[in-house]
């Protein structure tokens, strides 16, 4: 009973075999998930790359600042509605909102809202099964408010990127 047993049979061969295989399969899929749709940076905005510093204009969050803007930002069924909370906003123009998912890129959603009696609104159905940054800015552009709605809820708080003047030493 010395007789040897076939390669296929020794457990020690698999493990040489299979480990390998094993890693260089985690390897590609990790280049695949890495490689993906989507951004690694958490604001969309176009940023110029100088000497290993990101710049990005800063101007319309200014521009929000000085009006004192700040907005409610209400989700229903098959409704959003933004409702202004404080500051001068325009209430005849037209808003646009994004709704970006931190995530995927390819689920961002923008929306042009309408004034209504009490702020704006646009009829519009959104996944909540997950959070959503949002970008509120006026038509031209001139001014952002952001936030984030949180999964599963109905309303979000939304002021501008820069602290208030009043808390800028």
């Amino acid at each position: 009973m010395n007789g040897q047993r076939p390669a296929w049979r020794e457990p020690m061969v698999w493990l040489i075999a299979i480990l390998p295989l094993f890693a260089l399969a985690g390897g590609i899929a990790m280049i695949y998930v890495a490689g993906g749709s989507g951004g690694g940076d958490a604001v969309a905005d176009p940023v110029k790359r100088t000497a290993q510093v990101q710049v990005s204009d800063l101007g319309p969050d200014a521009q929000a600042r000085r009006l004192g803007l700040s907005a409610i930002v209400r989700v229903d069924r098959n409704l959003v509605e933004v409702l202004p909370v404080t500051g001068a906003f325009d209430r005849a123009a037209k808003l646009r909102i994004a709704f970006q998912h931190p995530v995927r890129a390819a689920a961002d959603r923008s929306l042009l809202l309408q004034p209504s009696a009490l702020g704006w609104r646009s009829a519009a159905t959104l996944e909540d099964g997950h959070d959503w940054n949002l970008e509120l800015t006026s038509q031209d552009g001139r001014w952002r408010l952001y936030g984030r709605l949180p999964k599963r809820q109905k309303a979000a708080h939304l002021k501008p990127a820069l602290p208030s003047e009043a808390a800028t030493p």
